[in-house]
């Protein structure tokens, strides 16, 4: 035990070496395999929010999710590993950017026993409560941790620079789409997605239906989610045609699975307006270092973003909302709320080349 135990601290005693860089192949491994655990969480999600007779923490639904988290951890242990074998130890044998997705590892383990001791105590969350639970909170703080380690790996790697293509891109893309879903989740009671086209216009062609209150709110709360990771990308990195795309198709599939698919309408809306948004970026160039282009790209996306939510919502569910107020207002508020946030991610312009 002793012999044991000297081993592992030398192994942790740092040998020095300048920490690397991994391979764009080794990054989109990672990133694919966070698509399995984050598919993983979408299908749990499911059965937590469709199936009320869940009475075990023991299910096929657990089982897809606790696997792709065995899968995404056992790669990344594997990429230390490797450097260990050629000789590096400590901090030097992890490589640039995976640091803190290595030791969200033993975190989330330790929060999924967590959970397994919660359910078999406390029973299975069905409703708003599955939210709020604590280990639940602590298993999404880690899982974020591990799914975005694709963008802290190429945020400075050499090969990226400031205007990336979108195949070198494409992991970075991949880990942080899922990531803004796993926010999603756990705002789920403040998520425009979730809403069915007729109910959109129901709510807004009444001042006196409680609906109409609760879809304004969740349309802030969705147009911030959405739209944040993106101006946090923008201020690093000239997105590639295509980026926005990406991440919202990525982004409708955990309300998509939470709704069973019956909202299609709502999602292809957001999906649309990832497209309006990539030409928004080809049409402005907003960066780091433009910063009136980056605000103008902030305020235009959101308008654009909820416009088109408005607009498919009105064609799904019957014609347009009675009240005018209401549907030519709500995207005015997420375009300056987007304004706003362009504002605060950049108040002065910053060179992206040293970001």
């Amino acid at each position: 035990m002793a012999l044991a135990n000297t081993g592992v601290r030398r192994l942790l005693v740092d040998s020095g070496e300048p920490r690397g860089w991994v391979s764009l192949r080794v990054d989109l491994v990672t990133a694919l395999l966070g698509v399995w655990f984050g598919i993983g969480l979408m299908i749990d999600a499911w059965a937590h929010t469709n199936l009320t007779e869940l009475e075990t923490f023991f299910t096929p639904w657990h089982a897809a999710f606790y696997s792709g988290f065995t899968a995404v951890s056992g790669w990344i242990l594997w990429q230390v590993w490797r450097n260990v074998r050629a000789g590096r130890q400590g901090l030097a044998a992890v490589p640039t950017g995976y640091l803190a997705g290595l030791l969200a590892i033993p975190a989330f383990a330790a929060f999924g026993f967590a959970d397994m001791m919660w359910h078999t105590l406390l029973g299975i969350e069905t409703s708003l409560d599955i939210l709020f639970s604590p280990s639940h909170l602590g298993l999404i703080v880690t899982m974020l941790l591990i799914l975005t380690t694709p963008l802290r790996s190429a945020w400075n790697a050499p090969d990226v620079g400031s205007s990336p293509t979108l195949m070198r891109l494409l992991p970075a893309l991949i880990g942080f789409a899922f990531a803004t879903t796993l926010v999603s989740l756990f705002l789920s009671y403040g998520d425009a997605l979730q809403w069915r086209p007729a109910r959109v216009v129901e709510a807004f062609s009444s001042l006196e239906d409680p609906g109409a209150e609760r879809v304004a709110i969740a349309m802030v709360v969705t147009n911030i989610v959405m739209l944040a990771p993106l101006l946090f990308l923008l201020r690093r990195w000239k997105l590639p045609f295509g980026s926005v795309t990406i991440m919202y198709t990525l982004a409708v599939l955990m309300p998509g699975a939470q709704t069973e698919f019956e909202n299609v309408p709502i999602l292809g809306s957001l999906m649309v307006s990832g497209v309006v948004s990539d030409l928004l970026i080809l049409w402005l160039r907003p960066s780091g270092a433009r910063r009136g282009a980056y605000w103008a790209f902030a305020g235009l996306s959101g308008l654009a973003t909820w416009s088109l939510y408005i607009a498919f919502a009105s064609v799904a569910g019957g014609g347009l909302p009675t009240v005018p107020e209401l549907w030519t207002g709500a995207p005015i508020v997420a375009g300056l709320i987007g304004l706003v946030l362009g504002v605060l991610f950049l108040p002065n312009a910053v060179d992206t080349e040293r970001a």
